[in-house]
């Protein structure tokens, strides 16, 4: 398989069948207690395990609803999963596969909705790379059966265009609906 290394760690398969995933690995790859991994084999043998991102499975539709929701709001839409953003609409698409901030993994893992304005004490960073020139921001988080599994997010850079609760309920709206879909 390709861009695969050796670690050199190497574990056994204990009497239940399990085998455990080093710490260092689990940070390095952002798995967390309880996420899900797909499991995958190949011809030569090898099992791969990767992160299953339920949003991500919808990766088309989620563009689709973020090229919409940029066109209706005329702000910068974005739609990610618990690690990377999926989508991006109107601007930005520099952020497509980036990873998310600290902040906005605890804001969405908490189930807390943003509507903030740089300079303001909840503003914060949704990426975890740099070039972010964004002075609103409105976030929600995307819930499916009970778990968080991402959220949307509209960001504006122009001053003069500050979000207020039309901006709080398309978010709203839009993360209910794809929380929605997910379930089916």
């Amino acid at each position: 398989m390709k861009n695969m290394k050796a670690t050199g760690i190497v574990r056994r398969i204990d009497d239940l069948g399990r085998i455990v995933i080093p710490k260092e690995i689990r940070r390095t790859l952002r798995i967390r207690e309880s996420d899900p991994l797909e499991i995958f084999t190949d011809r030569e043998g090898e099992i791969i395990l990767k992160k299953y991102s339920p949003i991500g499975e919808m990766s088309t539709f989620a563009k689709q609803y973020a090229e919409s929701l940029a066109q209706v709001s005329g702000h910068t839409a974005l739609i990610t999963d618990r690690d990377q953003f999926i989508a991006v609409s109107g601007g930005y698409k520099n952020m497509m596969g980036k990873g998310l901030s600290h902040e906005l993994e605890d804001k969405i893992n908490n189930r807390e909705t943003v509507m903030a304005s740089k300079g303001e004490r909840n503003f914060i960073a949704i990426s975890d790379g740099n070039g972010e020139e964004y002075v609103h921001q409105a976030i929600s988080p995307i819930i499916c059966e009970g778990d968080v599994i991402g959220a949307v997010i509209l960001v504006e850079n122009d001053d003069k265009s500050k979000m207020g609760e039309v901006e709080q309920k398309l978010v709203l709206s839009a993360a209910g609906f794809l929380g929605r879909q997910m379930e089916q």
